[in-house]
């Protein structure tokens, strides 16, 4: 898979430098991957959660960070819309609902 934006990881690691080596162990998974759905995803990464609209959320760090892509399957690309701490993925889901 092609992760479209993985500059975001490393600017989040800067302020979060605990997340640094489960981010870059979560992106070496996704770059080696050959997902075609969601059953592909578990494989790897056992808590991952499909949300809709084509969105994933995968726990990082004993569920101490969120993040949450984009999947074309098609296309093989992995697209990051958020990345945070998991008080701050709670306030983006309370602030939809």
């Amino acid at each position: 898979m092609r992760v479209v934006t993985p500059r975001r990881l490393t600017e989040f690691s800067k302020e979060h430098p605990k997340a640094r080596i489960p981010l870059l162990h979560w992106y070496e998974i996704v770059k080696a991957a050959d997902w075609q759905n969601l059953s592909d995803i578990k494989k790897d990464f056992r808590t991952v959660d499909y949300v809709g609209n084509k969105r994933y959320v995968f726990d990082i760090k004993g569920n101490d960070y969120r993040i949450i892509v984009i999947i074309i399957f098609v296309s093989k690309k992995v697209y990051i819309r958020f990345i945070g701490t998991h008080k701050s993925y709670n306030k983006i889901i309370a602030n939809r609902i």
